[in-house]
């Protein structure tokens, strides 16, 4: 499960600034009136000395220097095409050589990261721009190392683009149904839980594509009800609902029966190749390399404590077993999405030691050396660079709170190479000679640099100084972080937010806003800080309304350890909700704090925490607002849920820890909302607990939202949450 998928984007509207403070709007956070400009698709060129990105308006693909941040020249113009026209475009995939690309238009969400889309073929020297296919939108476009063939899938099946014959489209697999078999992308609970949307790939030489193949014909079914509704209007459903049914594979249920193919492009020839697997294994990744020859696959057991890498001939169908990574409890999604492979090296993240490090092999699994040990966490990995030896990478080096960009280099010296103490990352170019850095801190929006390899900034790239003049006319509080320790000795991170007018002699109602889930951290030096994103926003409108917000990260969050991440295990929810608990009693004891007057609420786990942190027995809220809340892990996906709770047949006592069971024990007036089409926590979930409330005798009130996925948005919807939240609490709170 991720947390939701906030609407950033890279909007930016005018908005009048007058020497007097103005108030936050609440419908102008949701219009994206405070949002940040972001660098759109930067993707390294390969020269080494550029990047490319689509430019502010969305109607260029433009390239840039890395030393000095000046435009060096337009590789794509809506405006300026020949044979195919278009008014705009969505986005771009680059060949390998730089030399074409894939331009994306009318794209269609399916689930979060799933879309289809009507995909141009457009020469870069040439301006020359002509449609993949005229037989339907497409998914998950790749490039041959050529640049000169394009596989694509479209209806589950996978089909074959070859440029150097007159854009010839043929069809690889025919076996691809809906609900019953997918060629090349994930099914739903990888997409969403193995953080990927494409499952296949050319070899070397682009004489083979490869691909994982999902049958889930046995997976159970899952039906949302579909209404006419509005913003956009349904009116296949004006008389009679309709319904979307999906396979979802929930806790303890059977998943779908993955294997591994090619398909030999010049004989036709399609293989299975021979990956071990567990009967219930997983299969989340597959990669090319270097070698025609040598395919990568990543295999998991069910459990989730075992990740195998295994080499793999295309051609012979033949695998060998390179890395064995077995850690305590489970290997955690980030660390299988961090692998990096070179031509000859595989880094691999793993929190062996207790924290996350990177590790070096060899090309055939033998371990080299551990590469890190900072004084905090690894969190993103950017790169090995075989000709130096130097791994380059993001880590909480300092304290859990920021994030920094490191180099580790041969000899095994660090080196920081972001000074500015907040929350870095880096987009490396080729060769490593260069990064891009995003800069923020939770009071300044995002700066974009270019940086040498060295660390010294060479450009300014981007620095949002719209928006700091927008909200110069606000009178916004300050963050302060905090720490406490629990009545059972552990120490927690925290942030508060104050009224700007704050008065020390006053008391004032409190809301708590969390996410608590796994590995998750809402306490953090960065903009994107807030319970709803953008440098804290809607937090801040909310010490407008007279209340202090804060925030508290309990123990399951990640940045502090595998033991502080891990101690959840088997028993979600029962922690995080002692820790909240916690929160509220320590932040009671504050001479300005209004005790009798705290509220919570969260979105997603956070929703779920919000649940179990009103029912934990001490009754310290009053008030709590949970949004599309998981209220029964029976009743969630098979990938997350067993990661950190196995299955329901090994671990029911685990599993009866959740808001159902304990609805008798709710305290304070809740809040309950959830989409109605929401394919992520299904509104069974609300459906069930709420008829756990009703016969235990407990009062509540609910918002259901039509046709409304997990997000919540579209039309006035946003806005209307975000004001049910205000006045619920405006009402119980005060």
């Amino acid at each position: 499960m991720k947390g939701i998928s906030w609407l950033c984007g890279a909007v930016l509207l005018a908005c009048a600034t007058t020497v007097s403070a103005q108030k936050i709007v609440l419908n102008d956070i949701n219009k994206g009136v405070y949002s940040a400009e972001y660098l759109r698709t930067v993707t390294p060129l390969p020269d080494g000395e550029s990047y490319a990105q689509i430019s502010q308006d969305g109607k260029q693909v433009v390239s840039y220097s890395y030393k000095t941040g000046k435009q060096t020249g337009v590789l794509f113009d809506v405006a300026n095409t020949k044979k195919e026209r278009v008014n705009d475009f969505d986005d771009y995939i680059l060949s390998p050589d730089g030399k074409k690309m894939l331009i994306q238009t009318q794209t269609k969400r399916i689930y979060r990261r799933s879309f289809t889309a009507v995909y141009y073929i457009y020469n870069v020297e040439t301006r020359l721009m002509e449609k993949l296919s005229d037989y339907g939108p497409q998914q998950t476009p790749i490039w041959s190392n050529d640049g000169q063939q394009v596989a694509f899938v479209r209806d589950n099946n996978i089909f074959l683009v070859k440029l150097l014959y007159d854009n010839a489209e043929s069809q690889v697999t025919k076996d691809g149904k809906f609900n019953e078999v997918i060629n090349g992308v994930p099914d739903w609970v990888y997409e969403e839980e193995f953080g990927f949307n494409s499952a296949m790939a050319f070899n070397a030489d682009g004489t083979m594509i490869c691909w994982v193949r999902f049958d889930e014909r046995d997976v159970p079914q899952y039906s949302l009800q579909m209404f006419k509704g509005m913003r956009p209007e349904r009116k296949e459903y004006t008389t009679y609902p309709g319904s979307y049914a999906y396979k979802y594979p929930k806790a303890g249920e059977k998943n779908s029966k993955v294997s591994v193919h090619s398909f030999d492009i010049q004989s036709r020839q399609t293989r299975t190749l021979q990956v071990p697997l567990d009967a219930e294994g997983y299969i989340p990744r597959l990669k090319a390399t270097a070698d025609a020859q040598r395919m990568i696959v990543y295999t998991m057991n069910r459990h989730q404590d075992e990740l195998n890498i295994y080499a793999v001939n295309p051609r012979s169908t033949v695998s060998q077993l390179l890395i064995q990574e077995k850690v305590n409890k489970y290997v955690k999604e980030e660390a299988v999405e961090s692998i990096c492979l070179t031509d000859n090296f595989i880094l691999v993240p793993s929190d062996r030691d207790g924290s996350m490090q990177l590790y070096l092999y060899n090309k055939n699994g033998q371990l080299m050396r551990k590469v890190t040990n900072v004084k905090g966490e690894v969190s993103e990995v950017y790169g090995y660079d075989e000709k130096t030896g130097n791994t380059y990478y993001q880590a909480a080096g300092e304290n859990a709170l920021n994030r920094e960009v490191y180099v580790t280099l041969k000899n095994g010296k660090t080196q920081r190479l972001t000074n500015r103490e907040g929350w870095n990352t880096a987009m490396f170019s080729q060769g490593f000679r260069y990064f891009v850095n995003q800069y923020s801190d939770c009071h300044t929006p995002y700066v974009y640099t270019t940086c040498t390899a060295e660390g010294k900034t060479l450009a300014t790239l981007l620095d949002n100084k719209a928006l700091n003049e927008r909200i110069s006319g606000l009178r916004l509080p300050k963050k302060e972080f905090f720490t406490f320790t629990t009545s059972e000795g552990v120490q927690l991170n925290g942030v508060m937010i104050k009224p700007v007018d704050f008065d020390p002699s006053r008391r004032y109602p409190v809301i708590l806003w969390q996410y608590s889930g796994p590995g998750s951290q809402q306490v953090k030096n960065s903009w994107s800080m807030g319970s709803m994103g953008s440098g804290a926003m809607f937090d801040n409108y909310l010490t407008e309304q007279g209340y202090i917000v804060a925030c508290v990260d309990g123990r399951g969050t990640g940045g502090r350890g595998a033991d502080f991440e891990k101690c959840t295990y088997l028993r979600l929810g029962e922690k995080e909700a002692r820790d909240q608990v916690e929160t509220a009693l320590y932040l009671g004891s504050l001479p300005y704090i209004d005790k009798e007057n705290i509220g919570i609420w969260g979105w997603s786990y956070g929703g779920f925490c919000t649940l179990m942190s009103m029912s934990e027995g001490r009754g310290v809220f009053k008030s709590g607002v949970a949004v599309a809340p998981p209220t029964d892990w029976r009743f969630y996906d098979t990938i997350y849920t067993e990661r950190f709770m196995r299955t329901p047949q090994e671990n029911a006592e685990g599993y009866d820890v959740n808001p159902t069971q304990w609805a008798p024990k709710l305290h304070g007036a809740l809040l309950i909302c959830h989409g109605l089409a929401d394919d992520n926590v299904h509104p069974q979930n609300t459906f069930e607990y709420t008829e756990a409330l009703v016969q235990a005798d407990k009062d509540f009130r609910m918002n259901v939202y039509t046709n409304r996925n997990h997000s919540i948005y579209g039309g006035n919807t946003r806005n209307h949450l975000l004001r049910q939240i205000v006045n619920h609490f405006n009402q119980t709170l005060k």
